[in-house]
């Protein structure tokens, strides 16, 4: 198991600076979870430590080892595709067993390993699996042929690039628990990037948050979610409102309407509070001890499948809520935890 330390890595494109001098340590063995939206430099970030492209400045070290100016084939690192990139000539054990032979392994070592990794992924009790090619598969045991070929020449380092994001949200769901169980049984250190938050938090055992060659945040699924450092990170984990609004005098007042607020910030401020945390109450329903209130009027409702996303007006913005039953539209009244109101200067 190994250790990827990345030091002050920046990589400009023209006038575009991709990475800003970015510092940070995967924890060997673990699974790591780039997360940012679309542009951040997450994927900048991956192919960099994969060696597919040459940084400006900076080092990227494998436990003690610099591996910044090596070329891709000599890291020891694996990539696996969000495009699956299985050749289509090839049969299932040839596109498993490519890289082996690559390497001038034995003949019947390469046999040997080829038919553990798709027994480990979980694709080898197929009928003549090892004969078919990557048409007569479905795109959830196309995905898992690339990762037995990433992990059959049993990497340092793997590396994945938005590998579940083609798929549809069923063989998503389940190959992310797979994933899970593989990286784990394997013990091997993974970087994996993506934009889909719900996804990172799954998997990983440690999240990188980027945004424009940044790390806005890093640590657990948990502290990330539950303990964002600034604005950006609160709005882009969970399905969550933003509101302008101005603390003074105790009192935060937003949507023209003033709450209770004992924090730091003062004068303008971010308030961010997520749909999931609000209930939804009579708007002649007095206030609770612990709780904030807004009133609003609710004008439209979507059914979700396992919940009901309201869309409620607050003055000249309009903010989600979620609830397992459906509401008839007009007034109503949000509370919520009074901790659960984040709000950044």
């Amino acid at each position: 198991m190994v250790e990827v330390q990345v030091e002050n890595v920046r990589k400009t494109y023209g006038k575009v600076e991709a990475l800003k001098r970015v510092s940070l340590n995967f924890k060997s063995g673990a699974l790591t979870a780039i997360l940012g939206p679309s542009g951040c430099g997450k994927t900048t970030l991956l192919r960099s430590i994969a060696g597919f492209i040459e940084v400006d400045a900076g080092r990227i070290f494998f436990d003690a080892e610099e591996v910044t100016g090596l070329p891709p084939q000599r890291r020891g690192t694996a990539m696996v595709f969000q495009n699956y990139a299985l050749w289509p000539h090839m049969t299932i054990f040839e596109n498993v067993a490519y890289g082996l032979r690559l390497q001038k392994v034995p003949a019947d070592e390469i046999r040997r390993r080829v038919l553990k990794v798709l027994a480990l992924v979980e694709i080898g009790n197929l009928t003549d699996v090892e004969s078919r090619k990557p048409s007569a598969l479905s795109g959830g045991q196309q995905q898992r042929v690339a990762l037995a070929r990433a992990l059959v020449v049993e990497p340092k380092v793997l590396l994945m690039d938005e590998p579940l994001s083609n798929l549809d949200a069923k063989v998503r769901q389940r190959l992310r628990a797979e994933l899970r169980r593989l990286q784990r049984q394997v013990g091997i250190t993974a970087i994996y990037v993506t934009h889909d938050q719900e996804e990172a938090l799954a998997l990983a055992d440690t999240v990188v948050l980027m945004d424009q060659g940044t790390i806005v945040q890093t640590g657990t699924p948990q502290e990330i979610y539950l303990k964002p450092t600034t604005a950006f990170v609160a709005e882009f984990l969970g399905v969550s409102n933003q509101l302008e609004g101005e603390a003074a005098d105790g009192k935060l007042v937003v949507a023209g309407q003033a709450i209770p607020y004992a924090g730091p910030v003062r004068g303008r401020a971010t308030v961010i509070f997520r749909a999931s945390d609000i209930q939804m109450e009579e708007s002649s329903a007095p206030p609770r001890a612990g709780t904030v209130a807004l009133n609003g009027v609710l004008e439209e409702s979507l059914f979700l499948g396992a919940h009901y996303r309201h869309y409620i007006r607050l003055g000249d913005v309009v903010v989600m809520a979620d609830s397992p039953e459906q509401r008839p539209a007009g007034p109503v009244r949000l509370v919520l935890p009074a901790e659960k109101v984040q709000v950044y200067g």
